[in-house]
């Protein structure tokens, strides 16, 4: 191996290292720690920043990339040079001191975020929420000025890199020319027929837990390499190796928490199929967000609310909770995973509404990061945006603009992955059931065997070894558009 490329190698390892300590503390923080370790947690994150920031601003780093680029790559290690390149492009953008105010600011911002939105307090969150925006615009206008982009692609292509909001402007708008009307359309052809039954709880949480064990099983999931836990908000966390999913339970309703572990399962299998050969190297991580999200919306959305899928879950359904065996009915399940009803809550939004709920972030953090718009006028601009996509208003800001981690956490730029990760998701997924017919079958039986195999071989298996479009273009003949997701809606919905 040549020489410059080597000593890259060994120095990205342990960027990496670092990053996954990282993250095994942000799942601590998230699944167990207790409040009062607030303060320590931003301490001990802001120094495995500040060192990773250290690392990639070393002085001869920059002339170990070029060098490295003549030394005649093989196509994998020119790719892992290229994600090379680009991580030292943001990271030296951000001196130290920056990166460490961002890091304490938004480990506390997260925790306080925890009491305000049970507390519904948005003006409590405030004043830590502003100085997270604040160091998140500094960050960009660096990172913009070093990649040549507007401040908010700057931010944007940290979790998709490569996307620009001019293309997602043009697929939301191609979005926002077919939803309303059909949504419309499908809430009122709906009306007019028989109402699924729902089950009826409590669901203990004990064995809803049971439940989303069994099915995280089903999928594929690797407890020898991962664990599921509780949080305030579901989410995938740790590393490839020891894969951390959250989720959240309400006795009342069950299908929040178990659709809310199948896609984190999503996310957990996209994380154990990444290439080991490259692990610890940027090549050998996920492309971005959009194909994360993809992933993790595959498995819940177009899976595992399918028909073929329920025929499997509900006997395991009814004998756990009992109750009336006609809510248990795939058919039934069917049509109650697939009701439209525009509602609060993005997480637990349905798949023809819950575009309009990314829209919205996207629009809002856009104009806070532009300067369109004062932090302070956020919960008005949500409520007002609300009734303008979806009908409806909040009645509280916890239901409202304090719901999701994301902003406190600062990650800013994030959203608009969840809708074009939903669009990857169906490309995919036809993708996949041409290519194996036996797909819906083998679900039917509980057997993700066929959909995880191809799968690993045509996305997880790529890691970031080519760009999301290229990835895409290779499993299904097209890069990233509209037309697969809106030929799902309306087959799925459209009956």
């Amino acid at each position: 191996m040549t020489k410059a490329y080597k000593t890259l190698e060994t120095r990205f390892r342990r960027m990496n290292v670092l990053s996954d300590i990282g993250s095994m503390l942000h799942w601590d923080m998230a699944a167990i720690m207790p409040d009062g370790g607030a303060n320590a947690r931003s301490e001990q994150l802001a120094t495995l920043d500040v060192m990773e920031n250290e690392l990639i601003n070393a002085a001869d780093l920059g002339d170990l990339i070029e060098d490295a680029g003549n030394e005649g790559l093989d196509e994998w290690q020119q790719a892992n040079l290229g994600e090379m390149k680009r991580a030292w492009v943001h990271g030296t953008a951000v001196p130290a001191e920056l990166v460490e105010k961002m890091s304490l600011a938004e480990t506390r911002c997260e925790v306080a975020w925890r009491s305000a939105r049970a507390d519904n307090d948005f003006k409590g969150l405030l004043p830590k929420l502003q100085e997270v925006l604040d160091l998140s615009i500094e960050a960009g206008h660096a990172k913009a000025a070093a990649l040549g982009t507007s401040v908010y692609d700057a931010l944007l292509d940290q979790y998709d890199p490569m996307m620009r909001s001019e293309r997602i402007d043009s697929l939301f708008s191609d979005l926002e020319d077919f939803l309303p009307s059909y949504t419309a359309e499908v809430i009122e052809r709906q009306k007019s027929e028989d109402a699924p039954v729902a089950p009826t709880g409590p669901f203990p949480v004990d064995v809803q837990n049971s439940v989303g064990l069994d099915l995280m099983k089903a999928v594929g999931f690797d407890f020898d390499h991962g664990r599921l836990d509780i949080s305030h908000h579901p989410f995938c966390g740790g590393i490839p190796d020891d894969v951390r999913i959250t989720t959240r339970y309400d006795e009342n309703d069950f299908t929040s928490a178990i659709m809310g572990v199948l896609h984190e399962t999503g996310h957990a299998m996209y994380e154990r199929g990444l290439p080991s050969d490259w692990r610890g190297q940027l090549v050998g991580k996920a492309r971005g967000m959009t194909m994360h999200e993809s992933q993790s919306l595959l498995v819940e959305m177009q899976a595992c609310r399918s028909e073929e899928f329920l025929t499997y879950a509900g006997p395991m359904f009814e004998k756990a909770f009992g109750g009336n065996a006609k809510a248990w009915d795939a058919a039934n399940l069917h049509r109650l995973y697939t009701r439209v009803e525009p509602g609060l809550i993005r997480v637990d939004a349905d798949e023809v509404t819950y575009p309009a709920h990314v829209i919205l972030r996207y629009r809002l953090e856009r104009a806070l990061i532009e300067g369109d718009m004062k932090l302070a006028d956020l919960p008005g601009a949500w409520n007002e945006m609300m009734q303008k996509l979806l009908g409806i208003t909040p009645p509280d800001d916890r239901n409202g603009c304090l719901q999701d981690i994301h902003w406190p956490s600062g990650a800013w730029g994030y959203f608009p992955t969840y809708t074009l990760g939903a669009m990857a998701a169906a490309q995919i997924f036809a993708a996949a059931k041409e290519a194996c017919p036996e797909i819906p079958g083998a679900l039917a039986q509980g057997n993700f065997g066929p959909l995880m195999g191809w799968l690993g071989q045509n996305i997880h298996s790529q890691a970031s070894s080519r760009s999301t479009d290229d990835i895409l273009h290779a499993a299904t003949g097209k890069v990233l558009g509209i037309d697969a997701f809106k030929s799902h809606i309306i087959n799925r919905y459209g009956q």
